[in-house]
This record gives structure tokens, C-alpha cells and sequence, in this order.
């Protein structure tokens, strides 16, 4: 079994939906099954459908965020030492060679990615192609438009 990468701020995301869903959501959906059985004839009853639907959902939900969390390799990029490598976890200053556009990606697990808040998944064509670069160094990157170049400006581990 390969452990899934995390950093601290994605697995402790994680944990509380984890939390949320066991403590909030499975009861609340106990509750909406029982109304529903109140009412009588389930065989027509879309309220207890809907609630059973919400049900499967919430406790599948509830399994996978288990699984991951088991089998989570946490890492903490404060405490990584990788001289200025770009690695899991390090957040890295790019300049687009084309446009000259300055951009920030932390390179995180494919879990905790979203690109709103300048978190790339570590399996995405752009964090494949940076891990291992230093600054100065250039990376290319095959994106949908053709191949890009960007230079690595700074790396850092936040």
C-alpha cells in the first residue's frame, strides 16, 4: 500500500471533515431516515429515499477519509531541508518565460490541491516538472497550449 502524501494544514483538513461528518452530518442524516419512516409507505416516500442517498454518501465519504488519513505520509515542509531543491510541500516563486508573469505554487497533495489558493498536486504536469529544480534553474512543462518555460525565482519551505 503507497502512502498518500499530506501536508499538516491538508490533514488536519481532512481530520475536521472527518469530524464534521462523523459528529454533525451521520446524525443529522439518522434523524431525516427516521422522520421519513414516520411517514409511512416507504416505497413512495421520496423524503426517505433522499435521506438513504444522503446516507451512502456521508458514510462512503466518511471510509475514504479514513483510508487516506491511515495512509497518510504527513510532512511538514517547516522541518524540510532540500538546500533550495523544489520538493513535496515547498512553496516555489515561478516567472512564466513567454509573458514574464510572476506566480507562487505550494506543491501539495492531490487532496488538499486548489489553484485559488496557489496549491499545484504534486501530480500535476507543472509540479512534475519543478520537483528537483533549484533556482535559477527553468522548467518545462507540457501544457494543453504547447510546451511552457518557467524560471524557478525562489523556493522556499512555509
Amino acid at each position: 500500500m503507497s502512502k498518500v502524501p499530506l501536508t499538516v494544514t491538508g490533514a488536519e483538513k481532512l481530520r475536521q471533515e472527518l469530524q464534521n461528518l462523523k459528529s454533525v452530518e451521520r446524525p443529522s442524516v439518522i434523524a431525516a431516515i427516521a422522520e421519513a419512516r414516520a411517514h409511512g409507505d416507504l416505497s413512495e416516500n421520496a423524503e426517505y429515499d433522499a435521506a438513504k442517498e444522503r446516507q451512502s454518501f456521508v458514510e462512503g465519504r466518511i471510509v475514504e477519509l479514513e483510508f487516506k488519513l491511515s495512509n497518510a505520509q504527513i510532512i511538514d515542509p517547516k522541518l524540510l531541508d532540500a538546500e533550495g531543491n523544489v520538493v513535496f510541500g515547498a512553496t516555489v516563486e515561478l516567472e512564466d518565460m513567454e509573458s514574464g508573469q510572476k506566480v507562487n505554487y505550494q506543491i501539495v497533495g492531490d487532496d488538499e490541491a486548489d489553484l485559488k489558493e496557489g496549491k499545484i498536486s504534486i501530480s500535476s504536469p507543472i509540479a512534475r516538472a519543478l520537483i528537483g529544480k533549484f533556482p535559477g534553474d527553468v522548467a518545462e512543462v507540457q501544457a494543453p497550449g504547447g510546451v511552457r518555460e518557467y524560471e524557478v525565482l525562489d523556493v522556499q519551505y512555509i
